[in-house]
């Protein structure tokens, strides 16, 4: 009798230790020795799926467990980097370029548009390389990266390829604005949520580099648009930009690829992640930070050609220079994050930010001093783009509705983009350039305190907590 008692009681101590739903992790997480893993954040306990849903799980403190599935490293996952570089350069890189077709679209093609209005279009596409992961994310989350990157890049070449056709302020929201736009947010999503799926104690870096794609194309594309467009004329040197997207965006179609697919099908729209108070703080951060973040890149080029007085051809350079200042933004913080929490990282680069966007005001005819300011805006600046995903990630316990999350948070920088740069073009509407500046270092200033108020929900006011 003793005997079956002790063995009912072994039973009933080992359906104690296993959460009722849930069935024994396979393979089992390799545990650091001299490391202990906090048992409230066991994968079964958090209701992911399958190795889909453990391959994004993230490493919230210094305890740290490794799945050897998820690759962290290797051909393959360095290839889905390179992948999501490309992608970057062909969403956001268009939108860090679009400076120079505010400039042209100023003073040639749309001459008698206000700045205000011509920055709508810019702000549509930003908005709509956002607004359009709100749909793109739940998709992904079904198992299906490799067709939203077939479609977006459809949509941004066909894009390009119209805007070469535009000569009016409509046809250019039409083809510049929507069909680029969207097409940009199918490639951003793909970007941002097939990286953490290949990594785990390299996700923040791995997403950096990957994000640095917009710097670069915020580089390159003007150059290429100013360079060429005196002599070939705008519509062959918007076409060249198609050719350029076109060849650049071959390798993510051929090569991007899903880890896995999640055995559980997940809602369109997931409203129940805004009943997470770090979640919900964050998307509010998110929207007031992206209010302010690219009016620099739409207006410095304005700013240097009639306040600073550098004239035309070293005015139209400060755009590039500023976004090669964010390639360092993108990568150097990811390493950051990954060492002491995005969170951490993101506070103090997006503080920095908006205590810059008050120094631009004290920028007047030096050269050097906007160059600079220049470098320095796009290095703190660059951290509140590439660490976006890698806070959601990890502010989230159920990594198989991450692609749907970064959806939403994504659609409330959206609105910041759609409506920031319009309000800055309304502000600079009598000249006057301390508005603009002033409205920019408030808004990320006050979006910097959001972050850590997302900080300190999630994890508490303790310094040395990674976050």
């Amino acid at each position: 009798m003793d005997s079956s008692r002790n063995s009912s009681n072994a039973s009933f101590m080992d359906e104690e230790k296993t959460p009722q739903g849930s069935r024994p992790l396979s393979p089992e997480p390799t545990i650091d020795e001299e490391k202990i893993y906090q048992p409230t954040r066991l994968p079964t306990e958090q209701g992911l799926d399958n190795e889909a849903d453990y391959a994004l799980a993230p490493t919230l403190s210094s305890k740290s467990v490794h799945f050897p599935d998820v690759p962290n490293g290797g051909a393959l996952a360095w290839i889905q980097v390179l992948s999501g570089f490309l992608l970057f350069f062909n969403s956001f890189g268009m939108v860090n370029a679009f400076g120079v077709f505010q400039d042209y679209y100023s003073a040639e093609l749309l001459p008698t548009t206000s700045d205000s209005d011509i920055s709508w279009i810019g702000s549509l596409q930003a908005f709509l390389v956002c607004c359009a992961t709100i749909v793109a994310g739940p998709i992904f989350d079904r198992g299906h990266p490799r067709a939203l990157a077939m479609a977006g890049s459809f949509l941004v070449v066909f894009g390009m390829m119209m805007t070469s056709l535009c000569t009016t302020y409509w046809q250019l929201m039409l083809a510049q604005a929507l069909c680029v736009g969207f097409g940009g947010g199918c490639c951003f999503l793909t970007a941002v949520a097939i990286v953490p799926s290949y990594f785990t104690t390299k996700r923040a870096l791995a997403i950096g580099i990957a994000a640095s794609g917009s710097s670069l194309g915020g580089v390159i594309l003007p150059i290429v648009f100013h360079r060429i467009q005196p002599h070939v004329g705008f519509p062959w040197a918007t076409r060249v930009l198609g050719f350029i997207s076109l060849a650049t965006l071959i390798l993510p179609c051929v090569c991007i690829k899903a880890r896995a697919v999640p055995s559980k099908k997940k809602n369109l729209l997931d409203i129940a992640a805004f009943r997470e108070l770090p979640f919900a703080i964050f998307c509010v951060a998110s929207f007031l930070g992206f209010i302010g973040l690219y009016i620099p890149f739409f207006y410095i080029s304005q700013f240097s050609a009639t306040v600073a007085d550098l004239g035309a051809t070293v005015s139209f350079y400060m755009l590039p220079v500023l976004s090669a200042g964010s390639i360092a933004g993108r990568i150097v913080p990811g390493q950051l994050a990954d060492k002491i929490g995005p969170l951490n990282v993101l506070g103090l680069c997006t503080m920095c930010a908006g205590i810059l966007g008050f120094c631009w005001m004290a920028l007047s005819h030096s050269l050097a001093g906007i160059v600079i300011w220049s470098l320095l805006y796009g290095a703190s600046s660059g951290a509140f783009v590439s660490l976006q995903a890698s806070v959601v990630v990890s502010i989230t316990q159920d990594m198989s509705t991450v692609g749907g999350r970064l959806g939403i948070n994504t659609f409330c920088s959206a609105l910041g983009l759609l409506i920031g740069t319009p309000i800055g073009g309304v502000l600079l509407g009598d000249g006057s350039w301390i508005g603009i500046q002033a409205f920019t270092g408030a808004t990320m200033l006050v979006a910097s305190v959001l972050v850590m108020v997302t900080r300190v929900a999630k994890v508490g006011t303790a310094l040395k907590v990674k976050a």
